[in-house]
């Protein structure tokens, strides 16, 4: 966390961005994108704003308690929740005009209070406390408290261009320090407080930014040159780049999602990881699916799903969702799995994915699945949890088909 306080203007850019995202309900990574547009921060206070941005997100609840406001008011009392902020970590108040003032007897009082109420110590909406303490029981707790931390940066080697060596050594040189993830192969941590995106490394293509949680996801697939591999929810690409790393760049990748902005980008993302081999098709239609029954030997589903697996990353989520979203996903990777599943050849691989650590969306849903399709057997499946891996939260089942 900080050292020393925001100064004036970066306090004004962090209230800003939280008044587009509470008050306008834009997502988080669209108020960057407006807030820094243009603007000339340098790195390192870039950093500083997000830093903030995202631990105010993460226990939201907790910091409006403190500051003696409802997230509602933010955008008129803003200032009183950063000063709320600054005292909560022990920081000099940040010279902002006008700021409204914490009284300090009431926020000794509050915070003393909010040490006794773990839900919202750990910064937890009521709707998803309760979800996940039905969900998860006993392990809800750790979940809940692992969720509220800041998100370490993880990227991914494409070795499509180098090798994990070669890119430790070009990034050091870049003033980018990275050291390699235990448990994955394909992933380094990157631990210096460095701008990636404006490396000279990244713009030619050596890494993609990834948690190294969802590198696991594409690594189950297990997909060889010379195959005809589906990511059939490839959404913005980061997997079927990984994907098309492990191919080698040989065989028949096909990139598919229901929006073509989306696959838009990842042609463009394609093009800089020099991945050759990925085709985009956009899915108009159930005959999109039904002409491609039987001829894929790798099918990935990284279904749509809650996120509550990536609230460290996407703190907004929690204070924008509500728990009758779920049965309308739930609904629909029922759905995907089902029709999709179609896709896959005898003997072949289907993969289902998610960025959800709730078992309605996990293993009950492959249950509900094998128990309807007998021409599939479960090979494996894996909770990545965010307690136990310092990761993101996801799950993967890993199937293959035996019979048409």
């Amino acid at each position: 966390m900080l050292t020393y306080p925001l100064s004036g203007s970066s306090s004004e850019l962090v209230i800003n961005i939280l008044s587009m995202v509470l008050s306008q309900h834009k997502p988080l990574d669209r108020a960057y994108s407006q807030h820094f547009s243009g603007l000339t921060l340098p790195p390192s206070e870039q950093a500083r704003v997000t830093q903030v941005v995202g631990d105010i997100l993460r226990k939201l609840n907790l910091y409006c308690y403190l500051a003696d406001i409802q997230p509602e008011e933010f955008e008129r009392l803003g200032s009183k929740l950063l000063n709320a902020w600054h005292i909560f970590h022990g920081l000099e108040l940040p010279n902002m005009q006008y700021a409204l003032q914490v009284n300090l007897e009431d926020f000794e009082t509050r915070l003393a209070h909010a040490k006794t109420q773990a839900p919202l110590w750990d910064g937890c909406p009521q709707w998803l406390d309760e979800l996940g303490s039905e969900q998860l029981g006993d392990a809800w707790p750790l979940e809940r408290a692992a969720l509220s931390l800041a998100p370490k940066r993880f990227i991914r080697v494409n070795e499509l261009k180098c090798t994990k060596a070669q890119l430790i050594e070009r990034l050091a040189k870049e003033a980018v320090e990275a050291i390699e993830v235990e448990g994955v192969d394909s992933a380094l941590e990157v631990i210096s407080d460095s701008a990636l995106f404006r490396t000279e490394t990244f713009k030619a293509g050596w890494f993609e930014q990834q948690d190294a949680g969802s590198q696991l996801v594409a690594a189950a697939l297990d997909a060889k040159p010379g195959m005809r591999v589906v990511d059939a929810c490839a959404g913005a690409g980061g997997k079927t780049l990984h994907i098309a790393a492990q191919m080698q760049g040989k065989g028949r990748l096909l990139a598919m999602d229901v929006e073509q902005w989306k696959l838009d980008n990842l042609k463009i993302r394609a093009r800089r990881a020099g991945a050759h081999n990925v085709e985009t098709r956009i899915i108009a239609s159930s005959k999109t699916i039904k002409r491609m029954k039987l001829t894929a030997d790798r099918v990935l589903l990284d279904v749509p799903c809650s996120g509550l697996g990536v609230l460290k990353r996407n703190p907004d989520a929690k204070w924008r969702d509500t728990p009758e979203r779920l049965p309308i996903l739930m609904a629909l990777q029922k759905q995907i799995l089902q029709s999709y599943s179609r896709m896959v050849k005898v003997d072949g691989i289907l993969v289902y994915a998610t960025c959800s650590i709730m078992p309605a969306e996990n293993r009950l849903q492959v249950d509900a699945f094998l128990a309807e399709n007998p021409q599939f057997v479960l090979l494996m499946d894996e909770n990545i949890t965010v307690a136990d891996s310092g990761f993101d939260g996801f799950y993967l089942a890993k199937m293959q088909r035996v019979s048409e």
